[in-house]
C-alpha cells in the first residue's frame, strides 16, 4: 500500500514538472504598473520578443491553471499558454484571441490597392498604416493572418481582426501613433468569465532567492533651487530629483537644465543622477539680471528612452 502511495505521488510530481509554476523562480520580472509577475518560461518568451510591452502589454494575472488544466497567463493584449507536449523552444504559445473573439457582421470594406495593400491566404488584405504597423512589429509571427477586412464600428472606429490581435485606427492621435492594439487579453478574460480575483495585485515574486527587480516604465522629475531670491549678480545652485513610477530613485539618468536669464542668452547645463536619484547643477553664475524678473529653469531627465520634464524658478531682487 505504501509503495502505491509513493508511486502515485511520484507520478503527480512528474506531471507537475511540465508546468512552469514554482515557489521560487530563477528568472522573471515584476511589473509595477499592473503589479503582477512574469516568471520562468513565460518570462523567457516575453523577453525574447522585441517590443513585448507594446505587443503584449503588461501581465494582468499570475500564471494559473484554467478550467481545462492548461497553464495560462493573461496580459493586457495577449494570453500565454504552456504546452509541454510541444518541442523545446515552442512550448509557450499565444492564444488566438482574435479568432476566438471575432464575430462577423459589422459593415466592412476589403480594400486591395496595388502597392498599398498585401493580400493574404485568408482572403483578406492588410493595407496602409495597418500594413506598416503589422510589418514593423512582428507580422504573422506575432499577430497571425488577417481574419477580417476593415470594419466600421458604431462609434466610427475602424478595426481589423487578426488571428491573435485586433488593430484599431485612432485618427485623433499624433501621426505615426494612429494604430493601436486592442486589449484583447482583458476582453477575453472577461468574456470567458475568469475569476476576477486573479486581477488583484500581488507582491514581487522571489527570483533566485531575491525579490524581482522592478522595471522602470516611467520617470518623474522634480527640481528646486538653492536660493528662491538672488541678487542681480549672484551664484545659484539647482537640484534635480529623478524617480521611477514607484517613486524609487533612478541612478544614471541624464539631466539637462536650461536657465532662461532675463539678461543675456539662456544657458544649458548637464549632469547625471547619483545613487539617490539626485543631480546637482552647481556654481551657476550670472550678472546684471533685471531687478524683479523671474528666472525660469527648464529641466529634462532622460533614461532608456523615457523622458520627464519639470520647471522651477527664482526671483531677482536686491
Amino acid at each position: 500500500m505504501i509503495k502505491r502511495v509513493v508511486l502515485f505521488l511520484t507520478c503527480l510530481a512528474l506531471l507537475a514538472g511540465g508546468v512552469p509554476v514554482h515557489a521560487q523562480q530563477t528568472t522573471g520580472r515584476y511589473f509595477p504598473d499592473t503589479r503582477h509577475n512574469v516568471v520562468g518560461e513565460f518570462y523567457l518568451f516575453y523577453q525574447s520578443v522585441p517590443e513585448a510591452e507594446l505587443v503584449f502589454g503588461s501581465p494582468i494575472t499570475e500564471q494559473f491553471a484554467d478550467r481545462s488544466g492548461l497553464t495560462v497567463q493573461y496580459f493586457q493584449r495577449a494570453r500565454f499558454e504552456w504546452r509541454p507536449e510541444m518541442p523545446v523552444g515552442q512550448q509557450v504559445q499565444l492564444t488566438p484571441l482574435g479568432s476566438l473573439l471575432y464575430v462577423p457582421g459589422a459593415p466592412s470594406l476589403n480594400v486591395n490597392v496595388a502597392g498599398a495593400c498585401r493580400q493574404f491566404s485568408s482572403g483578406f488584405s492588410v493595407c496602409y498604416d495597418f500594413l506598416a504597423y503589422y510589418d514593423a512589429h512582428g507580422g504573422a509571427a506575432r499577430f497571425g493572418n488577417p481574419i477580417s477586412a476593415f470594419e466600421f464600428q458604431p462609434d466610427g472606429r475602424i478595426m481589423q481582426y487578426f488571428e491573435r490581435a485586433r488593430f484599431e485606427w485612432h485618427p485623433e492621435r499624433p501621426r505615426g501613433q494612429n494604430v493601436v492594439l486592442s486589449d484583447l487579453g482583458r476582453i477575453y478574460f472577461d468574456r470567458v468569465g475568469e475569476d476576477a480575483a486573479r486581477l488583484l495585485p500581488v507582491p514581487p515574486a522571489e527570483i533566485g532567492g531575491t525579490v524581482a527587480v522592478s522595471s522602470i516604465t516611467s520617470l518623474r522629475a522634480s527640481a528646486f533651487v538653492w536660493k528662491a531670491v538672488t541678487l542681480p549678480s549672484d551664484t545659484q545652485r539647482i537640484y534635480v530629483i529623478v524617480q521611477d513610477q514607484t517613486l524609487t530613485p533612478v541612478a544614471g539618468a541624464q539631466v539637462v537644465v536650461t536657465v532662461n536669464f532675463s539678461y543675456g542668452p539662456a544657458r544649458t547645463y548637464s549632469a547625471v543622477t547619483d545613487a539617490n536619484g539626485v543631480a546637482v547643477i552647481g556654481d551657476v553664475q550670472f550678472q546684471n539680471q533685471v531687478y524683479g524678473s523671474l528666472i525660469e529653469v527648464n529641466v529634462r531627465a532622460e533614461m532608456g528612452g523615457l523622458v520627464a520634464t519639470t520647471t522651477t524658478s527664482f526671483r531677482i531682487w536686491r
